[in-house]
């Protein structure tokens, strides 16, 4: 078990997503997908820490699935940045590797929750 969200590795890595798209989108001037890009990568760390720090598996769990959705979000913003030449495509692509990969920690750590309900 862990003793903070802060050594979720789920939680750091998509803190380093959001930090990493703020410098993939530096100079990006379409505010707007810009904006939300970044709405949505923060919102991955943010919604694992909140639900943590709740004091019920059930209201962690819906936080991981908020989390969840934040991430798919982010994936298809990445898709549409990418074939619009807002960012950098290979960039998008990778980031949205990393997303992927978060995507699935989450539902890992949703499912190992939902069994640890009904040991």
């Amino acid at each position: 078990m862990y003793h903070s969200y802060e050594d979720l590795d789920v939680w750091k890595r998509s803190v380093d997503v959001a930090v990493g798209l703020y410098a993939l989108l530096a100079n990006c001037r379409d505010y707007g997908i810009r904006d939300q890009m970044l709405r949505s990568a923060v919102s991955m760390p943010s919604n694992v820490a909140e639900g943590a720090e709740r004091d019920s598996k059930k209201d962690f769990v819906r936080f991981l699935r908020i989390s969840k959705g934040s991430a798919a979000e982010l994936r298809t913003q990445l898709y549409i940045a990418g074939k619009a030449n807002v960012a950098d495509a290979e960039s998008c692509a990778r980031v949205r590797g990393e997303v992927t990969e978060i995507s699935r920690m989450l539902q890992g750590l949703i499912v190992s929750l939902g069994r640890s309900n009904r040991s």
